[in-house]
């Protein structure tokens, strides 16, 4: 991720704004996304991979994204794939067993049709090798970026797929008839409508135009449609004509033996606006048109003679549908002549028609237009006799509409609302009664239909439109993650967005295990690779399924107790297996029917044990050891087994203890056996040697516990000796008012030996602890004296003989020299080194295998990858949802999976090692416009607007990052509207300085001029409350005396539900700064007022300066503003600047001011402080709607546009001292986006990959430095993040030239037609530099090695076409080069 420009600058001098890496890279910056726009605003399903699967294809505008829908409601993306244009349609092409087809890649597939920015028809197929889609053709329909009246908006495509229709906004359209021949063309024939220059469309009795807009089109299907016969497609249009407030219903029909188009019907009323015409599925001519406030049926099958059947009002109190018979003897309404055909004979002749008219729809009907309308529906598939729709009204209410057709005709029934919930852009009815139901500005969702009701099953994550973005190292492990404000109200949200950990989903049951207790997978012989058997426990029982192709139940061979909750389970030795339950410990030997390597026997022999009159709370199993606890009394039970005769045995008890606390968790290192000893003389880690860590310690005699008091305790077992505490980690952690930390108690834990050894715990408040031996230094620093007892561990005391023994196990006074000597008899106590809080439910620790040295799976509210080998605590999400229970399965058809218990099913996954973005939603009301982290109470802070509440509908709220919960808010006055805030230094102090809008009307008129409106200018100071439990955590680590370190840390109260797609990565490289532990639980803080000034306009921008003070803009003026003696009750305006336009941003690096207004662009101002005066120095060279802007340093400003491009403008060619405010700004580098960047930020990456010295060996980049210095992060309307990254000269120059030789391959040029060029450079200068296309890059990756060979071989001419003639360049590039290059891009962004 990246390091905001606070952060990044904070660090660098004054001088430094001269020399940075943005400034000598020349404008050499590569643009990748890396994490694609979430919108989609077009979904369709056909038959896209194969004849016999059943796919969902989602346009988001800039990308196509192929995904399934699976029986559980989950979508699963399969591929997502940018098209460097911008989508406007799609449709699907369906496959007709009539047409040839040339290539058999096409057999039996559906294709798609798109049209987009690109002014051509598109036909795609998708390609199941390259796993992605290719263009089978293309044709031009109108020149690049669609003009409101050239064909290039709309489609339509006959049931048959015999016929396709294209519309432009208005005006005209254009139709094309399939090619029956197998040759490469699809496309046969096509007409363009109007034909002549006129305009004119012939009818029955004369011309008419389609001057107007065009709403809705759809084809009017013919029973038989064959290639072999001549059809003349019938296409329904609704128009509506300038300056008329009529909707018109035409049908033109395409002569395709003749190539003419007539107007064979044409109807037209003044009745409500008609919007959205379709035709009823396998009713060859019966169409449903939607209009503002009513559906209504008609009949079409005659084109020439139509009717009308029913009308159905969308007032739904109550839902009426209206029917009218058919009528024997239709009465034609006539034509309308031409454009100049008056209103009032319209009206006229339709006053004198019969009352019986079969078009007469509004005319003495009972039915009254209702106070709704339809915004999306989707037909049932597959359905040919009863075709039903499910469509959603503007009110958010799903309703189904059935058609019956029997021998009394048609009938047409509507159904009660299904389900409310926000208005849809679109549905999508797939096979399985699942309904996609897509959202503009929130999460969609996938609903069943079940007993004839409509039931949630999954989201859809939308997370656009982001509004801000905030980046934030949370832990100060130089790993960030991304806060935003996404959504708008009432699904508003803040989605923290981090790198994470992708998982292949390789296999999932149905949803029948409920209430899982537990899952252990266990081995057959200790040896073993593989897994042989997987225990599910639940609440009564206990089942044991077979690990292999099928999980098969073999509970019965196994000797389990099947009625009983297993509270653990192991393997004890090779074909022994342990079931540990609340009444006994009971060992099995299973049997061949379970194992191949099972005792030959019909039934599995077994053996128990069980304390008196006691039960069993815990148990853990390893190597001929097995461990249980009691509770109510406290006893810890040492069990051995022995063999009595050939597949008999005994479990006998070696040793008891009676406990002063109860035990929380055991755990035995499951240890391979060769490992003796973790000692390593020779080996140090970070300085310290690991010869002061206690000597004699052997894993294969070690486990590990967790009490109640709290603690964790490592005790050792041998035969001759008994039991003996080796270390105990006492856990104390205390708020700044004394106050214990509340669940502190241990869930799990875990020993792990990696170089050094060290105890993992994980407690049941959702914190992930780290102890280690302490160093000889640490020990003998203990000058206090050394009286330590054993009333530190939770054993009262220990011996093989009697539970009730009178050995007392309290040490004698020893000096601290001999501390280390006699660890046989004394316990060292572990040094508490880190603490994360990683969610806010208990965390299990689950090893991915036996070996003392395997990362670590942290199950808390969601799955976690601990890293082992990290000093510190490293942990990456796993892109998995939240699970209940997992426990790693190896297999020799899967030997890395894993299984989760999600949503009561099984699911079976594998990592892989890549890296993604991925999402977490904290949902809240309002609309978020702005966030920002506040460093001392670890809070974020959020500016919120379109608030449900009747007393305010904005306020700033404070917000833990970790579970959404707001902890307090500032609201402001009733109609008062935040507008921006920032965080301002005040002395030693922060207060948040907030702008607002006292009108609720626009802040610009369109001329860019500001309106004249009012503004207040708020100061809030964040304190700490001090009438709370909680504050700052204090924790005590003891090592020999007790010692305190102190850290900010809150303690959460209470549990947020949040909604996870995918996971997220909150991962941390080595950290050296443990000097403290951190720490993080929320603490009360609330926001009060300092002081606030109404200001003579909106205050849309504030920024601080210079340390000492802040920028603020209202209307066309901006100011600098200070605290007089640093006192935030009080504002002093200092100078103040003005524009032409309304200013829009305001953004400062050191002494220089960048203004961006709404027509001018960015201007560079200079402060002069002696003189409180602004100095405007340089301007932008074009005019500009600025979105946003950032200084990268003093000489260089990053700008987005409200039209979707990026520009890097630079002064640093010009001398300031002449420059005049005419001297323009050098555009040094642009780059069109297709989407608005409303929110960049300066960032750098700050972690580093484990090739980057390897790469660092590539001849180009040899001489670079980190690539990632000086990145540019924007994020857009659409949801995209895209980073810009600077390159070195040598590196653009490669990457440039094999870029132009990709857009120009036919396996990785645009696939909409685009000229990738004209694409990328659209709002900018013609001359001006461009940034690299990182997508357009990354396909390079995705070629095979013989691929890339093909492209890099490719010869460029000066305009970038291929010369097959033209001389090679003297320099090759080499495929080595281009990989190692764009690796090291392409992983360090993804």
């Amino acid at each position: 991720m990246a390091v905001s420009e606070e952060e990044s600058s904070s660090s660098s001098g004054a001088g430094s704004s001269k020399s940075g890496s943005g400034g000598c890279n020349g404008g050499c910056y590569l643009a990748k996304t890396v994490l694609r726009g979430s919108v989609v605003l077009q979904v369709v399903y056909g038959r896209i991979r194969s004849s016999t699967s059943y796919d969902v294809v989602f346009g988001k505008e800039t990308s196509i994204e192929l995904v399934i829908i699976d029986e559980d409601g989950v979508v699963q993306s399969i591929c997502e794939q940018p098209v460097f244009g911008i989508i406007k349609d799609i449709a699907v092409l369906p496959w007709n067993e009539k047409f040839r087809v040339g290539s058999p890649q096409l057999l039996g597939k559906d294709l798609l049709v798109v049209i987009s920015d690109s002014g051509k028809l598109s036909v795609l197929r998708f390609c199941n090798e390259m796993h992605r889609f290719f263009a089978v053709t293309h044709i031009q329909l109108s020149s690049s970026g669609n003009p409101m009246d050239q064909i290039g908006r709309m489609l339509a495509v006959d049931s048959n797929g015999c016929f396709i229709a294209a519309s432009a906004y208005e005006d005209s359209l254009a139709l094309f008839s399939r090619s029956a021949s197998a040759g490469s063309d699809i496309i046969d024939k096509r007409i363009f409508c109007p034909a002549d220059k006129q305009g004119k469309i012939e009818t029955a009795s004369g011309f008419t135009s389609i001057c107007g807009t065009i709403w809705s089109m759809c084809f009017i299907s013919n029973i038989v449609c064959q290639p072999n016969k001549d059809y003349n497609p019938v296409l329904a249009i609704l128009l509506n004509r300038r300056r008329s407030y009529r909707s018109e219903l035409m049908l033109i029909e395409w002569n395709t033996k003749e190539h003419s188009l007539h107007v064979i019907y044409q109807y037209s009323e003044p009745g409500p606006l008609a919007h959205h015409i379709v035709e009823v599925p396998h009713s060859y001519g019966i169409l449903l048109v939607f209009r503002a406030g009513d559906a209504i049926v008609m009949d079409f099958r005659d084109p020439h003679n139509p009717c009308f059947l029913y009308r159905i009002s969308l007032n739904f109190t109550p839902p009426s549908v209206e029917e009218q018979n058919f009528v024997e003897e239709t009465i034609r309404i006539p034509d309308i002549v031409d454009e100049d055909y008056s209103v009032a004979a319209s009206l006229l002749e339709l006053s004198d028609s019969n009352k019986n008219d079969p078009m007469n729809i509004d005319d003495d009907s009972t039915v009254k237009p209702g106070s709704n309308f339809v915004c999306s529906w989707s037909w049932n598939p597959g359905n040919e006799n009863n075709p039903r729709m499910i469509f959603c009204a503007d009110s958010g209410e799903l309703f189904l509409i059935e058609f019956l057709f029997d021998s009394d005709g048609l009938k047409v029934s509507l159904s009660d609302c299904l389900y409310k919930t926000l208005p849809a852009k679109a549905l999508l009815w797939v096979r399985g009664g699942l309904l996609a139901v897509i959202v503009e500005m929130g999460d969609g969702m996938v609903l069943k239909i079940e007993e004839g009701r409509l039931v949630y099953r999954s989201p859809i994550q939308n997370i656009a439109p982001i509004l801000d973005m905030s980046v934030v190292d949370y832990h100060d492990e130089k790993h960030d993650q991304m806060f935003a404000c996404c959504g708008m109200a009432p699904e508003g949200s803040l989605r923290v967005i981090r790198s994470g950990i992708s998982v292949e989903k390789l296999l999932k049951t149905a949803p029948i295990y409920q209430g899982i207790s537990g899952t252990w997978t266990i081995k057959m012989k200790l040896a073993d690779s593989y897994h042989s058997f997987l225990v599910l426990s639940f609440v009564e029982e206990t089942r044991v399924l077979s690990v292999g192709v099928s999980f098969s139940d073999v509970t019965d061979f196994m000797g389990f107790q099947p009625d009983v909750c297993t509270l653990a389970c192991g393997l004890v030795g090779d074909g022994l297996v342990v079931q540990i339950h609340q009444t006994a410990v009971r060992l099995c030997a299973p049997i061949t029917a379970a194992h191949p390597d099972g005792i030959d026997s019909s039934s599995p022999t077994f053996t128990s044990w069980s304390p008196d009159n006691m039960t069993i709370s815990l148990g853990a199993v390893g190597p001929n050891l097995i461990v249980v606890a009691t509770s109510s009394p406290c006893f810890l039970f040492i069990l051995g087994i022995r063999t009595i005769s050939a597949h008999h045995y005994e479990i006998y008890q070696m040793q008891h203890v009676k406990l002063q606390d109860e035990l929380s968790c055991i755990s035995i290192p499951q240890r391979h056996l060769e490992q003796t000893s973790f000692i390593s003389r020779t080996n140090n880690t970070n300085g310290v040697p690991l010869d002061s860590l206690p000597n004699g310690l052997d894993i294969r005699n070690t486990f590990v516990i967790g009490t109640h008091k709290p603690s964790v305790e490592v005790l050792s077992f041998t035969s001759d000796k008994g039991m003996s505490v080796l270390a105990v980690g006492s856990i104390t952690l205390t708020n700044t008012l004394g106050t214990t930390v509340s669940g502190c108690i241990p869930q799990d834990v875990r020993l792990v030996l990696v170089d050094r050894l060290y105890v993992l715990s994980g407690l049941r408040n959702g914190m992930l602890l780290r102890f280690e031996w302490p160093s000889i230094s640490t020990v003998s620093s203990l000058v206090s004296p050394g009286l330590q007892t054993f009333d530190n561990s939770c054993m009262a005391n220990c011996t093989s003989s009697s539970i009730f023994a009178s050995q007392n196990f309290r040490t004698q006074p020893m000096q601290v020299s001999s501390l280390l000597d006699k660890t046989k008899d004394f316990p060292v106590y572990l040094q508490l080194v880190a603490v994360r809080r990683i969610g806010i439910t208990p965390v299990f620790l689950i090893p991915l295998n036996d070996s003392l040295d395997a990362d670590v799976i942290a199950l808390s509210d969601r799955p976690w990858l601990l890293q082992s080998a990290r000093h510190s605590l490293s942990y990456t999400s796993i892109s998995f949802p939240p699970s209940t229970h997992v426990t790693p399965v190896c297999s020799t058809e899967c030997p890395k999976g894993i299984i989760f218990v999600a949503e009561n099913s099984l699911h079976l996954v594998e990592m892989v090692p890549s890296k993604r973005l991925n999402v977490q939603k904290f949902h809240f009301g309002g609309t978020p416009r702005k966030v920002l982290y506040h460093s001392e109470s670890r809070l974020l802070l959020v500016l919120r607007t379109d608030l449900s509440d009747d007393l305010c509908s904005s306020d700033v709220c404070c917000i833990d990052p970790l579970s959404g919960l707001v902890l307090s808010s500032f609201k402001f006055e009733p109609g008062e509207i935040g507008k921006c805030m920032e965080l301002v230094k005040t002395g030693n102090e922060q207060v948040l300085v907030v702008g607002t809008g006292l009108s609720s009307g626009p802040a610009i008129m369109p001329s860019g001029e500001a309106e004249s409106t009012k503004g207040r200018l708020i100061v809030l100071c964040l304190e700490q409350m001090q009438n709370s439990d909680s504050g700052s955590i204090a924790f005590s680590s003891r090592a020999g005396s007790s010692s305190q370190r102190t850290s900010p840390f809150r303690e959460i109260g209470g549990y947020a539900a949040e909604q996870l797609s995918g996971s997220s990565l909150c991962s941390s490289p080595d950290d050296n700064s443990c000097d403290g532990v951190k720490l993080e639980e929320s603490e009360a803080w609330h926001l009060r007022l300092g002081c606030s000034t109404t200001w003579p306009g909106m205050v849309l921008a504030v920024c601080p300066y210079l340390d000492r003070y802040f920028l603020a803009s209202a209307a066309n003026c901006f100011y600098v503003c200070g605290f007089p003696n640093d006192n935030s009750q009080r504002v002093r305006r200092l100078a103040v600047g003005r524009t032409r336009f309304m200013i829009m941003t305001l953004t400062a690096h050191f002494t220089r001011i960048a203004v961006g207004d709404c027509r001018d662009g960015v201007l560079f101002y200079s402060y002069q402080e002696d003189a409180r005066k602004l100095d405007q120095v340089y301007c932008d060279p074009v005019q500009r709607l600025v979105a946003d802007c950032t200084l990268m340093d003093g000489d260089i400003a990053a700008v987005s546009d409200r039209k979707g491009s990026l520009a890097i403008l630079s002064c640093s060619n010009h001398s300031e001292d002449n420059s005049s405010p005419e001297r323009n700004l050098a555009l040094t580098c642009s780059f069109y986006m297709g989407e608005i960047a409303i929110r960049i930020r300066k960032g750098s990456f700050s972690y580093k990959l484990p090739a980057d010295d390897a790469l660092r060996a590539c001849q180009v980049a040899s001489n670079v430095g980190d690539i990632s210095q000086n990145s540019i992060m924007a994020s857009t309307l659409l949801g995209s993040i895209i980073i810009f990254i600077p390159l070195a000269r040598e590196e653009y120059d490669l990457l440039e030239a094999v870029q132009a030789r990709l857009v120009i391959h036919p396996l990785t040029a645009p696939i909409l037609g685009n000229d990738h060029t004209e694409y990328r450079c659209r709002g900018s200068m013609a001359k001006a530099p461009k940034a690299l296309d990182g997508d357009m890059l990354a396909q390079f990756l995705e070629l095979t090695s013989m691929q890339q060979e093909a492209v890099l071989a490719l010869p460029l001419a000066a305009q970038n076409t291929i010369t097959f003639n033209s001389k090679q360049s003297p320099t090759p590039i080499t495929v080595n080069q281009v990989v190692r290059l764009l690796e090291r891009v392409h992983y360090a962004l993804n």
